[in-house]
């Protein structure tokens, strides 16, 4: 066995019901005097309760999905004109991603407070939108110095929101097995991330007021997040990231629906991780797990339901082609994608 695996510097609090005082000691350890805190209107009240006790300057409720480039200069000079020295952003992955935007040309540091199961508190990826097309990179000034995962904070977000957000981070996991930094380790984050996930979202969306699948739930995506962060991205985010960006389709849906396919398409180019996630899956085959799993959580399955026009199904393909990861499982060609990305949209059968 010869392999390297990188390990992102970040300390994880997992603290049911008690968010408020693990956020402010992980802000007392900062030293921090002047935060801005970042959460959509849709979290501003939770946002206000879980930071009562911080020194805080400047709420920012301005956040979009993709986070487009505009919305991220107008966030930028807000900490510059608060004078801000650190940031806490409180909700999903737009939100999360919208703290990274500012990190990234400030340096300052972030503690996430993650809403959802979207992942983004756990790797140094940043993304900003613009002219409809969505960039991507890594740079460590973005990665949150801390998490503070709270399900309690969670209890609230409705099922199909659930069902999606939890997908997306399966999605992690999926990808995670065949990303071009893939090694055992992070496939065992992403085995047992999946793992937790089958577990959870079920749990959650039977009842979605109970700790218990929640809590199981946000496990799974900080281990398919931390999975993810180390294995770098995969087709699958490939192909979502285009989709998104280009159409401002939503973004945890979008996962949600192109996974299905993508894992179709490589599973015969992986047989021993396909193997294992069958297993986490608790099914003959990934793909058959997979697809119990959306039954059972009814579970998006079309682009076209989620807003994206049929013509610019080859204007996507062509556009992922050029971003496809080398080493994929399996080859990728225009038609493949062509393929792939017009059956998500029709919600046809993964093949």
């Amino acid at each position: 066995m010869r392999f390297v695996h990188e390990t992102l510097p970040q300390r994880v609090r997992f603290a049911s019901g008690a968010a408020a005082e693990e956020l402010a000691a992980e802000v007392a350890t900062l030293g921090a005097q002047r935060v801005m805190v970042i959460a959509g209107t849709a979290e501003a009240e939770l946002a206000d309760r879980v930071t009562a006790g911080l020194p805080v300057v400047h709420r920012h409720h301005d956040v979009a999905m993709h986070v487009p480039v505009e919305v991220a200069r107008r966030a930028r000079a807000a900490a510059v004109e608060r004078e801000a020295d650190a940031l806490v952003s409180v909700g999903g992955g737009s939100t999360t991603g919208l703290a990274k935007a500012v990190a990234l040309t400030t340096g300052l540091p972030i503690v996430a407070v993650p809403t959802t199961y979207a992942g983004s508190e756990a790797t140094a990826v940043w993304g900003l939108t613009e002219n409809s097309v969505k960039t991507t990179g890594s740079d460590p000034k973005v990665l949150p110095r801390a998490i503070v995962y709270d399900a309690a904070l969670t209890l609230g977000l409705p099922v199909g929101l659930s069902v999606a957000s939890g997908l997306n981070a399966l999605a992690h996991c999926v990808d995670s097995l065949w990303a071009p930094r893939t090694d055992p380790v992070n496939q065992a984050l992403a085995i047992e991330g999946a793992r937790a996930l089958r577990t959870g979202l079920p749990l959650v969306a039977a009842r979605p007021d109970a700790p218990a699948g929640r809590e199981k739930a946000l496990y799974g995506a900080y281990l398919s997040a931390a999975a993810f962060a180390s294995a770098g991205s995969g087709l699958h985010h490939k192909i979502c990231h285009v989709l998104g960006g280009m159409f401002n389709l939503p973004h945890a849906q979008t996962h949600a629906v192109v996974l299905p396919h993508v894992l179709a398409f490589n599973a015969p180019g992986v047989p021993d991780a396909e193997r294992r996630l069958a297993a986490a899956l608790d099914a003959p085959t990934a793909t058959e797990g997979l697809a119990r799993l959306y039954d059972e959580l009814k579970a998006p399955h079309s682009l076209r339901e989620l807003g994206m026009p049929a013509d610019g199904i080859v204007e996507a393909a062509r556009a992922v082609l050029a971003a496809v990861p080398a080493g994929n499982p399996r080859p990728v060609t225009l038609d493949v994608i062509t393929d792939l990305v017009r059956r998500a949209w029709e919600g046809a059968e993964p093949r």
